[in-house]
Parts: C-alpha cells; structure tokens; sequence
C-alpha cells in the first residue's frame, strides 16, 4: 500500500512545483491567481472525500480506492494536453484533488480494515508519513522534467505514477464491510465525538500550513537565488525535494514521541515550534542563502512532525462503525483547509509586494504561522470536558 501510495503521489504536487518558474509567467498569473489555482486541488479533494470516504464504509474501500487513483491520473494526463490558462488549468486540476480524494484516506481506510485487531499506530504513521516520500518524488520528478522538456511533459509522466496503486489494489484480498443501515452521509456522530474532532481540527491547522508552504517553497527559493545568491547546486529541485523526503521520518519520531509523552502534548510542542520557525523564516527573509537553508531543513521538520500522530489519534478515537465517516470529516476539514493555505499564502504575498519583496515574504511566514498556531486550541478544546460530562463524573 505504501509503495502504491508513491506512485498515487506523483502527480501530487506536479502543478506547485512548476507554478512560480514556468506557469505564471507563461500565463501571467498574480501570486492569488496562482494559489488559486494550486488550491483547485484541494478543494476538489474536499468536495469529493465525504461522499468516497464514508462509501467505504459501505463497500470494499478497494474499489473507492481503485477508481480514484484512475482519476488522478487521467485529469493529470489532461492538464498536460488541454490547460491553456488560470481557468481551464483550475478546473482540470480540480478534477485531479477530485480523483485523489478516492485515493488518499479511502487507501487508509483499505489498510486499517486488513490490519490485525490491535495498535495499529505504527502501520497508520508509516503510510501517513510514505505520503512525504511521494511528495518528494513529484517535486523532483517534476521540476526535472519541465525544466529539460517542458512542463508539459512533466504532467504527462507524473499522470502515469497511480497505475502502482491499481497494481496493488488488484493485489490485495477483497474485505466487504459489514452492511450498514441509515444514511451513507450521517456525521452526527462524528461530531458527538469530540476526541476525534479534537484531531480533526488539528489536523486542518496543520494542513494549512504543509499546503501553504509546499505551494510556495519553490518560489520562495526562487526569490532567495535571485536576491541572495546561492550555490549553483542548491537550486530549487534539491531544495524542495529534501523538504519533502525529510518529512517522513520527522513524521515517524512525532508519532513515536506521542506514544511516549501522549499525543496532545507532543502534537502542542511541535506545532508551537513550527510556527515560531515560521516566523524567524519570515524575519529572515533577506538573510544568506545557507541560513535560509538551514531553516527550511528545520522547518521541514516540524511541519510534518505532528501529521502522524493526529492521524493516529484520530483513527483511534474513531468508533469502529463511524470510522469511514470519521476518516471522511477528516480529510474534508484538512483539504479544504489547505485550500484556504495554498490562496491565502499567495494573496499574502500580493498584498505586502508579491514574490520577489522580502515584505511579502515575511507576510506569507506570518500567515503561515498563525494557522498551525490554531491547532493547539484545538486540542485543548478537545480535552475540555463538557458540563454535563462533568457532572456524571461527580456522580
């Protein structure tokens, strides 16, 4: 499933990895514009994962899964063939986060339903944080390919990537739920939960954040080239890949430290942190471009160190007949919340001078930091006994 999820990955981030050098400026794009576009994505992916997710609590989560990585990689295929500007580039693009919302948490829902009876932190941490990995690929396999023939071609290859998944959905055995009565989008109980939305909301804060600057990496180290100057070697490809790649064992250690210092409180930490590296970024944004490099590295880091373990916590607060349903307000809150990082970051950066002003910069940084600082309010929202919880206690 892991490897799989490599190749279902791909195209993931084909379109932000080319956005600052090749597509707004062939198109003429403002920075809003462009995060617009990218953020096309992710609001596909949310308008689709409450329904495909919570079908699989209905049928086999493998034919969710399989047709959903078809998807994903057909409209990536076709952003290749037919985008011509902001609009039909939006709406194709769109259509893949539509195709990827089968993919994604229908996949987790397909490994979780065949794994023993038990602790299954470790196996849930370990896909999660394999999605790093894929992102990794796609920003260098990307960035590679348009920069020697054309970004074009770049959508081409990228869109062949999910046929890994339709291998492996074809390889696994056939689980069917247990048949379900009542209506396929009930999220009253989800919300009666309020551990698990606990996570749910933290898990948007923290994919705010990871959207928003995953969009803007490569053109924030554009803007460092250009005004800072920096080795020959330390281009934009290497400097997004290692951003990516490193993401998933800082994923595994948040996990693990969550396991033994209890998750709220590591996720609290590590989302504190990385909002304070956000803002030293963001103050630093005229500063060298090694010093710059070494706080991206640490910020890579943090951002993705809490992404595990809020998946985690989540799929262990979920009632076991809800988890489909649970699994689905999850992914919804966390992309749609990522569509609102990817615009807002851009809109940030036209309103203090846009992507080559240090102001706009550190504007961006700022917005960036405020939103993971949402998600410990979430948490310990979630820890806040309700009156009446109280009182039965007290009895």
């Amino acid at each position: 499933m892991c490897i799989g999820q490599l190749g279902n990955l791909l195209p993931h981030v084909t379109l932000s990895a080319n956005l600052a050098q090749h597509l707004m400026p062939a198109w003429g794009l403002s920075a809003a514009e462009g995060g617009l576009m990218a953020s096309g994505y992710a609001f596909g992916y949310m308008l689709a994962v409450p329904v495909l997710t919570t079908l699989t609590d209905r049928i086999d989560a493998r034919l969710v899964l399989l047709g959903g990585s078809v998807v994903s990689g057909l409209a990536t295929v076709a952003f290749g063939i037919f985008a011509q500007g902001f609009w039909s580039g939006t709406s194709i693009w769109s259509l893949a986060g539509l195709g990827f919302a089968g993919a994604y948490m229908p996949g987790l829902k397909a490994l979780t339903d065949r794994l023993p009876v038990g602790d299954t932190s470790r196996a849930v941490t370990l896909y999660t944080s394999s999605f790093s990995v894929g992102v990794g690929l796609s920003f260098l396999i990307a960035q590679v390919l348009a920069d020697g023939w054309g970004w074009r071609t770049a959508f081409y290859v990228t869109g062949i990537g999910p046929i890994a998944m339709v291998v492996a959905c074809l390889l696994i055995e056939r689980r069917s739920p247990a048949p379900r009565v009542g209506r396929l989008l009930n999220f009253a109980p989800v919300f009666a939960n309020r551990e698990a939305l606990g996570y749910i909301f933290g898990y948007g804060a923290h994919c705010f954040e990871l959207y928003g600057i995953r969009t803007w990496l490569v053109g924030f180290w554009t803007y460092v080239v250009a005004h800072q100057g920096a080795p020959s070697w330390l281009s934009p490809v290497l400097m997004s890949f290692c951003f990516a790649v490193i993401s998933m064992p800082a994923s595994i250690l948040g996990n693990e430290a969550a396991l033994k210092f209890g998750r709220h409180r590591a996720i609290t930490v590590v989302m504190i942190a990385s909002a304070c590296v956000a803002l030293v970024i963001g103050l630093n944004a005229t500063a060298p471009a090694w010093v710059l490099a070494l706080l991206l590295m640490i910020y890579g880091l943090t951002v993705p160190a809490d992404s595990g373990a809020l998946t985690a916590g989540m799929s262990a607060a979920a009632v076991s007949e809800h988890r489909g349903a649970t699994l689905a307000l999850h992914s919804t809150v966390g992309f749609g919340l990522s569509a609102i990082g990817a615009w807002g970051t851009g809109a940030a950066l036209d309103a203090a001078g846009g992507p080559q002003s240090a102001e706009g910069w550190l504007l961006a940084f700022i917005v960036l930091a405020a939103g993971i600082a949402l998600g410990p309010l979430a948490l310990l929202w979630a820890r806040m006994a309700r009156p009446e919880q109280l009182l039965s206690r007290s009895q």
